[in-house]
């Protein structure tokens, strides 16, 4: 059995951050969101990964994937000249993976339970397909199954204004070659796609058996600013604490709860409360680092107080005057408060940036 996992398209939900970097490649838990599923998919025993990437991708991910030898795996870069649809993924992927069963990853899902479960309930089954079912509380932004008294599905949806149920399609398929004749039979919808439901639901309609798996562990479609934040929640309440080689941290310090410190971490007169994770190489200093934290290597945190946040790469956050929230900041970023006069924000912003200011009660002026 092969793999295929869809890491193209425009990252258009996460927009500025993906305007420069590959929405596959933010960190969750100092870890790039592909790198969760490239890990299900050799823990499962799969060797041989074909990896859909497009223009605004492929350059990122190869650097950061490579030939994939770092998993167990050899992975093939697949391109799709446009973000098509997912059917479209496999219908250019149909020389590589030739008549194998497969099983298709959305690069940027991150799913808790062992991929080898669902494969060898496929391999058991005479089902020409196997779906992977989750309940969601918001199943007008997915793909949606609707059941029969028995749990067949009946119809597929693709982001219904009014769903026939909470039933949202994880993005994690496994099919046979079946799925070929599908993709090659179905028309682009109103988006200009080739859907993967459409492809799903031409299977049905035909004939042709789908097993339906409803998903008990956690499972998350990281496509928003908020569904990002939350993986990385969830990630780091399920680490263990741990402490890496060359760590200095001064005896003002304090590190409580769950914190994982990676190599050489520097940490002077400040607060560590987890769970959080501190990326090799950063230094914080009089600073304050709250519950479900991600910061990434080579950062500086001087006079801050950040929580609930992802920092990326060699970021500086210097003097803030008020505590940063609930926010991912970008790699390389410089945040700093402005101490000449006259008292005004500077900004330099990227396209689609957000700022969201509010009133400082104590003195009267915005932040």
């Amino acid at each position: 059995m092969k793999a295929l996992i869809a890491a193209g398209g425009r990252g258009s939900r996460l927009r500025p951050l993906t305007h420069t970097a590959a929405k596959q490649l933010i960190p969750v838990a100092n870890k790039p969101i592909l790198y969760y599923g490239l890990e299900d998919i050799a823990k499962a025993g799969i060797k041989n990964v074909g990896m859909i990437v497009g223009k605004e991708t492929i350059d990122d991910i190869k650097r950061s994937v490579g030939d994939g030898k770092k998993w167990g795996l050899n992975i093939k870069y697949i391109y799709q000249e446009e973000p098509l649809g997912l059917a479209h993924c496999i219908k250019i992927a149909r020389n590589y993976l030739k008549d194998e069963p497969f099983i298709m990853y959305l690069g940027d899902n991150i799913l808790t339970t062992d991929l080898s479960k669902f494969i060898g309930e496929f391999k058991r089954s005479d089902a020409n397909a196997l779906v992977l079912l989750a309940e969601v509380d918001n199943p007008e932004q997915f793909g949606v199954a609707q059941l029969d008294d028995n749990d067949n599905i009946t119809r597929l949806v693709e982001k219904p204004k009014t769903p026939p149920t909470n039933f949202a399609l994880v993005g994690v398929y496994l099919f046979d070659k079946n799925i070929f004749k599908a993709v090659n039979n179905i028309k682009p919808s109103f988006r200009n796609e080739l859907e993967i439901t459409d492809a799903i639901q031409w299977l049905i309609d035909n004939g042709y058996k789908i097993l339906p798996h409803k998903v008990s562990g956690w499972w998350k479609d990281t496509g928003k600013v908020e569904d990002v934040l939350e993986a990385n929640r969830f990630i780091l309440s399920s680490l263990k604490a741990s402490k890496g080689k060359g760590l200095m941290i001064d005896s003002y310090s304090k590190i409580k709860g769950k914190v994982i410190l990676q190599r050489n971490v520097r940490i002077e007169n400040s607060v560590i409360r987890g769970p959080a994770i501190i990326g090799e190489k950063t230094k914080i200093t009089n600073s304050y680092i709250g519950p479900y934290t991600s910061i990434y290597f080579g950062c500086e945190i001087l006079n801050s107080e950040i929580e609930n946040s992802i920092i990326m790469e060699n970021t500086k956050i210097i003097d803030l005057p008020s505590r940063l929230d609930n926010s991912i900041i970008g790699k390389e970023v410089e945040i700093s408060k402005n101490i000449k006069k006259p008292n005004a924000i500077n900004l330099i912003l990227g396209d689609r940036s957000k700022i969201r200011m509010h009133k400082n009660p104590s003195k009267g002026r915005s932040i």
